[in-house]
């Protein structure tokens, strides 16, 4: 019998989409979730495998106490310097890439047949588009991104809105999106069987 081979799945969409919970919700449907934020804040946590060529590339200053990442000092610099972003992507990235790989294929050994890669920045990047099948983008108004993130977070209009700046428009993301799912005025139940009918339809 020949195997199936798994969906891959990305998964995107800007900060307060509701992105996340619905991740979650394919968890909870038997997807395997591959989380890339979450991976590269294992790789920079204490001890963590880009922290010794974080140190060497900027300095045991970079570094707290417990081993990991100085992410407020790093931030300065990266305010500062914006080519030191570049050098610390050059440095994560990689090991991001290699541990993604690692998870995704434990998930096929164990038998799942979706994966859904959680990429907040897939549509920013040259290479996640290559690596999965489809893409999925939850969207929503950019009012309603702010007054979510102001509600959980407690930061400013402003502030939210500079992060909603940083990242690809929501023009650009729907450009991207093989599957949307609009995230506007649905309730949790709601949100819940949306994802059901793409469960049975990705």
């Amino acid at each position: 019998m020949t195997a199936i081979s798994p969906l891959r799945l990305g998964l995107t969409g800007g900060i307060g989409s509701g992105k996340s919970t619905v991740a979650q919700m394919f968890a909870a449907r038997g997807g395997a979730v591959i989380d890339s934020d979450d991976i590269a804040r294992s790789v920079t946590a204490a001890n963590g495998s880009a922290m010794p060529s974080i140190a060497e590339a900027f300095g045991k200053e970079f570094v707290t106490p417990e081993g990991a990442l100085d992410r407020e000092r790093m931030r300065s610099l990266v305010f500062s310097d914006p080519s030191s972003k570049l050098r610390l992507e050059a440095i994560v990235h990689p090991l991001v890439g290699l541990a993604t790989q690692a998870q995704a294929q434990a998930a096929v050994q164990s038998g799942h047949t979706l994966l859904v890669f959680d990429v907040p920045l897939l549509v920013e990047s040259t290479r996640w588009r290559k690596l999965v099948d489809k893409v999925l983008v939850v969207d929503c108004l950019e009012s309603t991104q702010i007054a979510r993130v102001m509600a959980r977070s407690g930061l400013t209009k402003d502030a939210v809105q500079n992060i909603i700046s940083a990242q690809a428009t929501r023009a650009q993301r729907l450009a991207a999106a093989d599957i949307t799912l609009f995230n506007e005025g649905l309730d949790l139940e709601q949100l819940r069987l949306a994802v059901d009918a793409l469960t049975l339809n990705v």
